[in-house]
């Protein structure tokens, strides 16, 4: 499967509010397609479009109210060519439904008469007959790019005849403009509830696409255009919704979204989208991630290990030249045979994130079959530890290590363990992070070794890292590492939070009788694993004087210190 680079296009969601009477939600302007259109036959859309060079001139640029060229590519995360998206916006809506978003140079809506007598240049228009910038000058309109709010990014699935890279806008119908489908590209339209649209889809009754779906269950949220207008200007950065393909281990494809797992290894693993890139992880079968890195599972999957601990080769794979191992994982014989069979006798360095008994103790091992030195930090005292774990050299944090042809640097990220350490492969910014960060789950932070405080000061850091992806200990690779580095510290705080509730409710509690309060939304089987992050919880609130404990006994303090 060849990549085709995705055409730049926008969709506009045009939303109106639900006739009197009917319950308070906004209305979506819809269209059908045509069954012989060569994209999407039959499916109900919103209207859009690809860009045309037009949308992206300067006269086009000179019809836009509200919004400047770098802005709006700023707001994109375009270096250029931003506010061509909103122009084209515009334009397809009048194209495609009649409706002319537009306003005069003192920003008032376009009258519905006045709109009505430009009907007829939608067909000049589409025909390329007519520029988009050409009709507004002549007319003196503007493209009201400030009450235009850009909404979402999806890129059609590799495989398509056609894809497209479309940016999802938002805006609010103009007044007593009805809209309708041009009767050509468009076969019917229909102004229709986000929730009756997806029971209509649901009945068969008509086809929608998983963009177009997706999009609508969100709208069923809103109760006004307004307020969904609102909500779009007031997004933060937006990231793409893509599709990819992969393949199991018995050679079937099938197609995954952002919110699957394995989505941003497959993207990582397969950068040319050819889809021949296996999604399963099988246990000691090695897995191709770049030119730098393979990655290894062990056969001890469970509840705290996931599909089992990930092993990393690291060096130029291809060229022949010499490895590190990171993480060896627990000494288990098919697991070592595994990675000295990877290693293909290349093998010359093995280090460790930290010495939990999932993580270090086939390094023994493995320096015995190879001949490897051992780095990383020694045991701490407490905790279930890998007793036989020596390192030949004590990594310092912020130590680069320059090896064969790549460069790791270690990073001193305490909390979960005191002594683990993060590395970052510095050709490919890949931070490899043992259990700092999880794939899929939230690490057991386990007093007296492990430190709520020095977890979060140790998230907070990742923050300064300049990091691609994220290699965890467990699972697939971890993409857009910021956000997964904020979403951890939120829900630390978030379940920080609930304990501190749960106190103030009861007045003093136990640790015992705080866990089935603070964890209800754990299994009960889990409960004993989770009272172990829960005492970090209440370890830190009294160590920064919000919370007091005598004799077994938790009290919230009267006067709460600043974090």
């Amino acid at each position: 499967m060849a990549k085709e680079q995705p055409r730049p296009a926008a969709t506009l969601l045009l939303l109106r509010q639900s006739p009197a009477g009917e319950p308070a939600t906004p209305e979506v302007f819809m269209l059908q397609r045509t069954r012989r259109a060569a994209f999407l036959p039959g499916a109900y859309v919103f209207p859009g479009g690809a860009l045309d060079e037009d949308d992206a001139s300067e006269r086009a640029a000179r019809r836009v109210l509200g919004l400047g060229e770098a802005p709006a590519s700023a707001r994109l995360g375009l270096a250029a060519g931003g506010l061509a998206y909103w122009v084209a916006a515009a334009r397809e809506c009048f194209e495609e439904s009649g409706i002319l978003l537009a306003v005069d140079a003192a920003g008032r809506e376009v009258a519905p008469e006045r709109a009505a007598a430009l009907e007829h240049l939608r067909a000049p228009l589409n025909a390329g007959a007519l520029l988009f910038s050409e009709l507004l000058e002549r007319e003196n309109l503007y493209v009201p790019a400030h009450e235009i709010a850009y909404y979402s990014h999806w890129i059609t699935a590799p495989g398509r005849s056609r894809r497209f890279s479309t940016r999802f806008f938002v805006a609010c119908a103009p007044r007593g403009q009805g809209g309708v489908h041009d009767r050509s590209e468009t076969v019917h339209s229909v102004w229709v509830s986000p929730r009756e649209a997806l029971e209509r889809d649901r009945r068969r009754e008509l086809e929608l696409i998983y963009p177009t779906r997706s999009t609508l269950a969100d709208l069923a949220a809103f109760a006004t255009p307004r307020a969904v207008l609102e909500h779009a200007l007031g997004l933060g950065d937006i990231e793409v919704n893509a599709a990819c393909w992969a393949l199991d281990h018995e050679g079937s494809q099938r197609l995954f979204r952002r919110a699957d797992p394995p989505y941003f290894e497959i993207h990582w693993s397969d950068p040319e989208e050819k889809g021949d890139t296996c999604f399963v992880i099988q246990a000691g079968v090695p897995k191709r991630l770049d030119r730098y890195v393979v990655r290894i599972t062990a056969p001890n999957p469970g509840a705290m290990t996931g599909p089992g601990t990930n092993t990393y080769l690291v060096g130029r794979i291809e060229d022949g030249g010499e490895l590190a191992v990171i993480d060896p994982g627990p000494a288990i014989d098919s697991h070592l045979e595994a990675i000295v069979a990877a290693g293909g006798g290349r093998i010359r360095w093995i280090l460790a994130t930290h010495t939990h008994v999932d993580h270090s103790p086939a390094a023994a091992l493995l320096k015995a079959a190879t001949g490897a030195a051992v780095l990383g930090r020694p045991r701490p005292a407490h905790g279930n530890q890998d007793h036989s774990f020596a390192p030949e050299r004590v990594l310092a944090d912020g130590e680069r290590l320059a090896l064969d042809g790549f460069d790791l640097r270690a990073i001193h990220t305490p909390g979960h363990a005191s002594n683990h350490l993060c590395y970052m492969l510095e050709q490919t910014r890949m931070l490899f992070t043992g259990d700092h960060v999880m794939q899929g789950s939230t690490v057991v932070i386990n007093p007296p070794d492990g430190d709520m405080r020095a977890y979060l000061d140790s998230l907070a850091r990742l923050l300064g890292e300049d990091i691609a992806i994220i290699a965890p200990g467990h699972g697939y690779l971890i993409g857009t590492p910021h956000r997964e580095v904020k979403r951890l510290v939120a829900h630390r705080l978030a379940r920080e939070a609930k304990v501190a509730n749960a106190l103030a409710r009861r007045g003093e509690a136990s640790l015992e009788e705080l866990v089935p309060e603070v964890y209800s939304d754990v299994p009960a089987r889990l409960h004993p694993v989770a009272a172990r992050s829960l005492l970090a919880h209440l370890e830190k609130l009294v160590a920064e004087g919000r919370a007091q404990h005598s004799s077994g006994r938790y009290i919230l303090s009267r006067e709460r210190s600043p974090r």
